[in-house]
């Protein structure tokens, strides 16, 4: 698994674009007997295996990779100019390529026409989760839900230490939007801003206005949030400009609110530009919905984690950020998890930074995870006693 996850580290793939480790997946499943199946769009891969008359467990990873580049220095480091896995997705790969030899191996020890798997399973090796929407719905399009029972996955978390699973029911992640707003004006001099409409005046009432009146309007329980990551107007300093666009994302850990957002925004966005002249152009993308961890399936790898270490089942907050993982969970219940990746010494570079790195001993943590939700009895774990 290292050396996997070495090869594919070397060789990162944007997203909608990761051929190569996709046929790196299809080589190794292959080998082992299998019979993966490349998605429709040419990335991708989706493998069954185990009994067909028992329930259907789906495992996930992601296969790409950022345009960032790297930092680390490794001998693996990327050898592609501005592309680099620094969000784990190269260990997802292969943690989930190891599970799959794993269970294959357990499902042919049965003898012919049997399997030694309690549940069957299904890899699902997705491509494009970092851009919005996300490559999870042409998975679902190509029917990788379909007769699945839950559905599991694990995403590296830096601010953990190797060794640790993260867990919590309900929301893990959050919705994630973005938007763009382009402004018009008829331009003028900035001594005479009452004889225009003043462009910049009107940027800087909707960079403060937005956020600002969002927070009054949602209920602050929601976690949602509002950014601006990218402002352009004007070139010389005594011109009111014509044109300006702002970008920014949107992001809430409450579904409800979600589903309020886009009508919300636009409708701020409208009053705030009203008095000032200025005409706009406004585009939302709704990115994901938040990963809302069904409480069945994170007891299912509550036990996975357990059977490590009794110490290895850690809390975990709901982070702000967005995962396409939720797209699966709108079909089907299931959880993701997180796992640990920090070494327990030294700095703890947050994902999607150039330094990002992993300790490789996670590797076996995530197999032991992922393959011990396969390995269970039963699909409704006993609820506690108190």
């Amino acid at each position: 698994m290292i050396a996997w996850r070495r090869e594919i580290h070397a060789a990162p793939e944007l997203s909608m674009a990761e051929f190569a480790t996709t046929a790196k997946v299809v080589d190794v499943l292959t080998g082992a007997g299998l019979n993966p199946v490349v998605l429709p769009k040419g990335t991708g891969v989706v493998c069954d295996l185990g009994p067909t008359d028992r329930p259907r467990l789906g495992l996930r990873a992601d296969l790409d990779a950022l345009p960032i580049p790297e930092q680390t220095g490794l001998p693996f480091t990327s050898r592609v100019d501005g592309v680099s896995h620094v969000c784990g997705h190269d260990a997802h790969t292969a943690i989930l390529m190891g599970v799959g030899l794993l269970l294959a191996e357990l499902d042919a020890s049965a003898g012919p026409g049997e399997s030694g798997l309690p549940f069957g399973v299904r890899l699902i090796f997705q491509a494009a989760e970092e851009v919005m929407p996300g490559g999870a719905l042409d998975a679902i399009d190509a029917g990788v839900t379909d007769g699945l029972t839950r559905i599991f996955a694990l995403h590296c978390d830096p601010h953990l230490q190797v060794g640790t699973v993260g867990l919590r029911s309900g929301a893990l992640t959050s919705a994630a939007d973005r938007l763009e707003v382009h402004l018009r004006g008829p331009g003028g001099h900035t001594s005479r801003p009452h004889l225009t409409a003043d462009l910049i005046y009107a940027m800087g009432t909707l960079i403060t206005g937005l956020p600002g009146v969002l927070a009054r309007r949602l209920d602050p329980r929601s976690g949602t949030v509002m950014g601006w990551g990218a402002v352009h107007s004007g070139d010389a300093p005594n011109a009111i400009p014509q044109e300006g666009r702002l970008r920014g994302t949107v992001r809430t850990g409450d579904h409800l609110v979600w589903d309020e957002l886009e009508p919300l925004v636009r409708s701020i966005v409208g009053e705030l530009l009203a008095p000032l002249g200025v005409s706009y152009d406004l585009s939302y993308v709704r990115g994901v919905p938040p990963v809302v961890n069904d409480e069945d399936s994170v007891q299912m790898l509550r036990r996975a984690v357990g059977a490590i270490d009794p110490a290895a089942e850690v809390d975990t907050p709901q982070s702000p950020g967005g995962e396409d993982f939720a797209w699966y969970l709108e079909h089907v219940p299931g959880a993701m998890a997180r796992l640990g990746v920090w070494p327990g010494i030294g700095p703890q570079s947050d994902l999607h930074q150039p330094n990002f790195d992993i300790d490789e001993r996670a590797l076996a943590v995530g197999i032991a995870t992922l393959a011990g939700v396969v390995l269970q009895d039963e699909l409704e774990p006993e609820p506690p006693l108190f």
